[in-house]
């Protein structure tokens, strides 16, 4: 059953709201440990220490708006990846939700199982009821050093590559 928006509202009012300020730019990116849609631990900072990285949070697995800004990283793979980038997805899904969605759409890059908020609370990324909201950030030298916090769903790898190229 879906929620009236009033209803949302309110409950985002009364605190089922969890905010926090965005990390900006120029920020040491947060090193943490999460646990990957395999059920395996991440250190985000051997993955930093590997590259430019772009970690993007989105509100959940298998839904429309989350699987077009995945598939739009995905098809963009192969370009990114040749400006350096490396990509890691986060949300608050359990692992079996991440594995599920990477393998149906053929995903190159590990995706978060963010399931204790622990990842979006570090960057700074606002929550409802469970649902990080669609940031994402780029870290380099460890540094971010570009981010979005309207991250675009279809377009969000050209919004990514602009990032890239204003870069250089």
């Amino acid at each position: 059953m879906k929620l009236p928006i009033i209803l949302l509202c309110a409950m985002n009012l009364v605190g089922f709201e969890a905010s926090a300020e965005p990390l900006t730019v120029g920020s040491k990116p947060p090193v943490i440990t999460a646990i990957n849609q395999d059920g395996l631990p991440v250190d985000f900072g051997e993955i930093y220490a590997k590259g430019t990285t772009l970690v993007y949070f989105f509100p959940k697995a298998g839904t429309p708006g989350c699987t077009a800004q995945a598939c739009s990283l995905r098809d963009s793979f192969a370009d990114l990846e040749r400006e350096g980038l490396q990509i890691v997805g986060v949300s608050e899904d359990k692992p079996e939700s991440q594995r599920k969605f990477r393998e149906e759409n053929k995903l190159p890059f590990p995706l978060i199982a963010d399931s204790d908020g622990k990842v979006a609370a570090a960057f700074g990324v606002p929550t409802t009821m469970g649902l990080a909201k669609r940031q994402s950030f780029i870290i380099k030298d460890d540094k971010i050093v570009w981010t979005s916090l309207q991250a675009k769903t279809a377009e969000h790898a050209q919004e990514v590559q602009a990032a890239l190229d204003s870069l250089k």
